[in-house]
């Protein structure tokens, strides 16, 4: 059984969209079932205008197309700025005379 027998039918006036492809006002009202279709059919692309606005797509898909860089720990990473030159003293600050 195909996917695309499986779509709720639209309301009227709503369009059905085509197979990854929504309008922004369908999109917003069928919000769970782009959703859904991102995690099972693949990334849904959202149109403004008839113009391509934004892909929703897995969160797996994401991770698969954007690895994560590796964190350094933070004074690893002050080490490697390599900025041993600097005058990073500071005076004592006992803030300022006030008259009351």
């Amino acid at each position: 059984m195909s996917k695309l027998t499986n779509l709720k039918r639209p309301r009227r006036g709503e369009s059905r969209p085509l197979a990854g492809r929504w309008k922004l006002e369908d999109a917003k009202a069928r919000f769970s079932e782009m959703v859904r279709q991102a995690r099972e059919d693949g990334p849904q692309r959202v149109t403004v205008r008839g113009q391509d606005a934004v892909v929703v797509m897995s969160v797996e898909e994401f991770e698969r197309l954007v690895p994560q860089k590796p964190r350094v720990p933070f004074v690893q990473f002050m080490e490697g700025l390599h900025i041993g030159g600097l005058d990073l003293e500071r005076e004592m600050d006992r803030g300022r005379d006030i008259e009351l």
